[in-house]
């Protein structure tokens, strides 16, 4: 009697675990709101964190959420840390190059941000002799660089977006480029930012910023990645995206078409 009873144990126990979904690894840096921060209480919050949480319900996955430096998300994908990023990480062809990305989740506008009354504008021009500070790894890096650095702009990269705002505030900076709905939430609407402005017009490159974001996926992962896109599909036709969108943002933040 004992052992039949001991076999339903065993069995009950054994189909728990193989009707416990499977664990979608998300490689995270959390220091860029509002699409990816700790609140208070280190809870990870944002964005992007809700968005994966309601594309893991879709492919019915445990979301674990990996902390990562942005600038290391890329090769620690590869060393298979995790199973894919999400962290407002911009589609562009030179990291196609080396990954793989999902079908487009969002876009948010670029813009130089300055003092005001600066007489600085996101150009080589006004800009050469100042000091820009950017996020390592970011495509507003790229982009600093791509145009500005060689025309005589000092361009430095920071760990993360937070020691660039504290720069900036203390006069160690001229300027950054960032993601506006970041540096709004981020810097512009504390203490610390006041005074400060996004400067004239969106800055915008086609190859590096008209993609949107994307989670990023090491090559060959074709079936998660095809999975993925079903599941984001879903959430922009189910009114889950939307309803996001109108909680973080008061823009449309859909990919340009």
């Amino acid at each position: 009697m004992k052992k039949i009873a001991l076999v339903f144990v065993l069995l009950a126990v054994s189909s728990s675990v193989f009707s416990a979904p499977a664990e979608l690894r998300l490689g995270i840096d959390p220091t860029f709101p509002p699409f990816e921060s700790k609140d208070a209480q280190g809870n990870l919050v944002g964005f992007d964190v809700d968005l994966g949480k309601s594309i893991c319900e879709k492919i019915n996955r445990k979301c674990v959420f990996v902390e990562n430096t942005f600038d290391g998300l890329i090769p620690a994908l590869k060393a298979k840390k995790f199973d894919a990023i999400l962290s407002s990480l911009s589609i562009n062809e030179e990291r196609k190059k080396s990954i793989d990305f999902s079908s487009a989740l969002f876009t948010t506008p670029v813009y130089l941000i300055t003092h005001r009354q600066s007489g600085l504008s996101a150009s080589a021009d006004t800009l050469k002799g100042k000091r820009v500070g950017v996020q390592q790894g970011s495509v507003f890096e790229t982009y600093a660089n791509k145009y500005w650095r060689d025309n005589g702009v000092n361009v430095v990269p920071y760990a993360s977006s937070d020691q660039v705002y504290a720069d900036l505030a203390l006069g160690r900076l001229d300027a950054t480029l960032d993601d506006a709905a970041s540096a709004t939430v981020a810097f512009l609407d504390k203490l610390q930012g006041a005074g400060f402005e996004l400067n004239g017009r969106e800055v915008f490159d086609k190859d590096l910023f008209g993609k949107g974001t994307g989670l990023g996926l090491r090559k060959g992962d074709d079936k998660l990645r095809e999975s993925i896109d079903q599941a984001i599909a879903e959430i922009k036709t189910d009114g889950t995206f939307s309803r996001l969108n109108k909680q973080y943002f008061t823009f449309d933040v859909s990919p340009r078409s």
